[in-house]
């Protein structure tokens, strides 16, 4: 399995850090998990392009997740697909979805209408609203929904993804979640959000201690998202979606290092891992971890 992180950022803009999104490849399938804002860039950037994505899989329905939803598909068509978007989220995914093409239906129809286009079938939406357990088999691939807890939203995942060989764990939105540690049991990699608490200050006008409180608290802090790794005993820990998008990245690594032992990467946009190899990639740089077969 090979995971590219699309982008490590949060509600907050950069141009360092997309919003959130993570694409993992399987033998000839690309999955897409979240579908924040700049995904079809950074996808084009990781030499995939939306018109190839087997299925989305939704963590939950904030806007910084669900964003660049529209962009997939119109995109998407306009590179060619030749099959509707398969997307999996949780209850409200449907009706965010029907509601969100019938905003767009005025515009759509006049592209179509217009542009000639030999097909609109990548404009179709094959929508799945899951419950805990298994969201997808493909062949010797399986999908797990984690029902994790990222209180006051009412239903988000984690997503875990296997073939019997390899595990990638994907944490979504989430504060310290037993249920994600137990699924994500040694996981070749676990891909997990982290909340930099000493890195939020309170501005006036923008935030105060009652907002950063209430923010972390469905957030993994990063001094616990170590004993998260830890205790699923996951073989590396990649960490993404990072609250806020600016920190010390020293820092960051000794909050971890205070629980897990095991490789730690400080996830980056188009940064990439192969569970398979051990072989990381960012950029012209490549980096083969310790990694027995």
């Amino acid at each position: 399995m090979r995971v590219t992180l699309l982008g490590t950022g949060c509600p907050q803009v950069s141009t360092r850090r997309y919003g959130p999104a993570s694409l993992l490849c399987w033998n000839d399938r690309q999955f897409l998990v979240d579908c924040g804002s700049g995904v079809t860039q950074r996808l084009l950037g990781a030499g995939s392009a939306g018109k190839s994505i087997d299925a989305l899989f939704l963590t939950h329905l904030h806007s910084d997740h669900i964003i660049d939803l529209f962009q997939l598909i119109i995109s998407s068509w306009h590179q060619g697909r030749d099959r509707p978007q398969r997307i999996f989220g949780p209850h409200g995914t449907r009706q965010y979805l029907n509601g969100l093409m019938a905003l767009w239906r005025p515009e759509l129809e006049q592209r179509i209408a217009h542009e000639k286009r030999p097909s609109t079938v990548a404009l179709e939406l094959e929508i799945t609203e899951l419950e805990p357990g298994i969201a997808l088999r493909d062949g010797d691939l399986t999908v797990i929904a984690v029902a994790v807890r990222h209180q006051p939203v009412k239903a988000a995942y984690g997503y875990v993804f296997t073939d019997g060989r390899q595990k990638v764990a994907f944490s979504g939105d989430t504060a310290f979640c037993p249920d994600l540690i137990l699924a994500a049991k040694d996981a070749d990699a676990l891909v997990h959000e982290c909340f930099i608490h000493r890195e939020m200050l309170a501005l006036p006008g923008v935030r105060g201690p009652e907002t950063i409180e209430n923010v972390a608290s469905y957030h993994t802090l990063s001094t616990e998202v170590g004993k998260v790794a830890a205790q699923a005993r996951a073989r590396c820990l990649i960490l993404n979606h990072f609250v806020p998008v600016a920190f010390d990245s020293n820092a960051l690594l000794a909050d971890i290092r205070a629980d897990y032992s095991g490789p730690v990467l400080v996830g980056e946009d188009l940064m990439q891992f192969d569970t398979v190899t051990g072989m990381l990639r960012h950029g012209e740089a490549a980096v083969a971890l310790p990694w027995p077969q």
